[in-house]
């Protein structure tokens, strides 16, 4: 099995872009409005209640001049973190390669 670099601590993408907008001091309110998104929809992608989708990361990118790649990438190695810190989800994935290993005997 390939080991591969993973943060620490899971970064959700809306925090960058929270610090971002802080920097150049736009309000939530004003880049919600520009972006044509509704407000609570930003605030809830700042605080990493929301995950930022494609569309969503072409607006920030078109505002913000951020990569949205970037964006994208980050959200896809969030979300995955999160789902392996998932204890639920970690006994399935257990139960999976138990599963598995059994069947390649």
């Amino acid at each position: 099995m390939a080991q591969t670099n993973k943060p620490f601590i899971a970064v959700h993408p809306g925090e960058l872009v929270k610090d971002e907008i802080e920097a150049r001091g736009v309000s939530q309110k004003k880049l919600a409005e520009i972006i044509g998104i509704p407000y609570t929809m930003l605030n809830e992608i700042l605080n990493g209640k929301r995950p930022v989708t494609t569309e969503t990361a072409l607006l920030l990118e078109a505002a913000l001049d951020i990569n949205a790649e970037m964006l994208v990438n980050m959200q896809s190695s969030y979300s995955l973190q999160t789902a392996r810190k998932n204890k639920t989800l970690a006994d399935r994935f257990a139960s999976v390669r138990q599963a598995c290993a059994a069947m390649m005997l």
